[in-house]
């Protein structure tokens, strides 16, 4: 049997699944060294939604927070989660944002870098593709799995192609809904396996029920990493336990290199922390239990609550198997788009408006707009052509890729929060997030100069 090697999510995924990236340094500063030695693949502990969190919730620097996670695990891959072009933010940002982020992350520390499109559009991840590569860092291409008529094996196979012709070190299947049932996982490794020379790691959360299966399937298929979760925080909208996987997989035949005794420190150090976020109600139990929506509606779990809050808010709930209904409707008028960030809250959006205003495409939001113009990238079937005259009328959508139509940042950004940003690092704090990171950056001056101010008072 082969080797499975295993990323934990703990600090990354797990944390922003179940407790909405909530979880401050300072909770796991002392297992970070156990975590060093328990024989991870790697530990994914940055980007997705942890960099917005630090600065907006957290009241810390993420740039700081990564620094500090290396300097206590300094023999295992660190890894980020990406979104190509979009960096960790919802719009596209220009050419040498993308190459400085990418560049600042690895000298940071970023190890991996797993990069995604949220319409599986290859152009945009070329460009954050080629600096991880030029930076000496390891680039995984990542392709966003979603069910649909035009979502196929060959579809699979044709990214996974274009991706290692790119030059990425490894293909990630990343299943953001947890609706990969263990059939489709064991066919899609096997092929891709088949037909491209590159490792491959499989992403799955355990909303439905279908992780554990999932991830033994996509073993026996021949995949090389799998993400899992210490198990306190495992399960439910996060990722199938670590020991767990690990006690099946060895069980199996198959070789896993981690430290049972390190997983069981891990897991100890984080109970505590559970039981007082399960206390505070930052945890709601509701997010551990299994939810089978996702599979009849084909709907990810996050998306399904958007609907109904949406719904709620406009007390209008009796009309959600009628929006359920819409979702898909629209989800092919525009080609078939993975419901992925942000395209998920656009789609829901868009059937909840055609509900609610009794026809379709009355009320059009600019996110659709700019999706239809071609600013997100090439949609990956065939967008229904009276919509899209409907909205767009005779405007002509993009066929170059949006980034190339968007002029350098970089410099007009440092130009423009000025004294404030003390580093480069800084200057691209406040291009993802400007709000929050201007606010987070005047608070830090304003602390080093009453710092400064009580030191030289206690001279006197």
């Amino acid at each position: 049997m082969s080797k499975i090697q295993f990323t934990e999510t703990v600090l990354r995924d797990a944390n922003q699944s179940l407790i909405a990236t909530r979880m401050p340094f300072e909770k796991f500063e002392k297992i970070l060294p156990e975590l060093d030695k328990a024989g991870y693949y790697s530990l994914e502990c940055w980007g997705g939604a942890t960099f917005d969190s630090c600065l907006r919730y957290l009241g810390e620097d993420p740039w700081q927070r990564l620094r500090k996670i290396r300097e206590a695990c300094p023999n295992t891959k660190l890894q980020m989660l990406l979104r190509g072009q979009n960096l960790l933010g919802y719009k596209h940002y220009p050419d040498d944002v993308v190459r400085k982020f990418v560049k600042k992350s690895v000298e940071n520390g970023i190890n991996i870098i797993r990069i995604f499109d949220a319409l599986n559009d290859t152009r945009n991840i070329e460009v954050a593709v080629d600096e991880t590569i030029k930076n000496g860092a390891i680039a995984s291409g990542t392709i966003c799995f979603t069910l649909s008529p035009i979502h196929d094996l060959d579809l699979y196979v044709k990214l996974a192609k274009d991706m290692e012709n790119m030059g990425v070190d490894t293909i990630c299947v990343k299943d953001m809904a947890g609706i990969m049932g263990p059939g489709e996982a064991y066919d899609l490794i096997k092929a891709l396996k088949e037909n491209v020379k590159i490792p491959i790691v499989l992403h799955t959360h355990s909303t439905t029920g279908l992780g554990p299966m999932t991830l033994l399937k996509a073993a026996e298929a021949g995949v090389d990493v799998i993400d899992t979760a210490i198990s306190c925080f495992s399960g439910g909208t996060s990722q199938p336990s670590t020991e767990t996987m690990a006690y099946s997989l060895r069980q199996l035949g198959f070789e896993v290199d981690l430290d049972d005794k390190a997983l069981k420190k891990i897991n100890d150090f984080f109970k505590p922390y559970r039981a007082e976020v399960l206390k505070s109600g930052l945890l709601n139990p509701v997010v551990l239990a299994t939810d089978t929506d996702a599979l009849n509606y084909q709907v990810p779990g996050g998306m399904l609550s958007n609907l109904v809050a949406q719904l709620t808010a406009q007390n209008k709930l009796d009309k959600l198997d009628e929006v359920l209904a819409e979702t898909p409707r629209v989800r092919k008028d525009l080609g078939y788009p993975p419901l992925v960030t942000p395209m998920s809250q656009m789609v829901g959006v868009q059937a909840t408006a055609n509900v609610l205003a009794g026809e379709r495409y009355k009320n059009v939001s600019k996110e659709i707009r700019n999706y239809l113009r071609g600013e997100y990238g090439k949609a990956p079937g065939e967008i229904n052509a009276g919509v899209q005259k409907q909205i767009l009328g005779d405007e002509t959508p993009l066929k170059i890729r949006y980034a190339d139509t968007l002029a350098p940042g970089f410099e007009k950004a440092k130009e423009e929060i000025g004294d404030l940003a003390e580093s480069e690092e800084d200057v691209l704090s406040y291009i993802a997030f400007p709000t929050q990171a201007e606010a987070f950056l005047k608070a830090r001056k304003e602390k080093k100069e009453n710092t400064v101010s009580y030191s030289i008072k206690k001279l006197d």
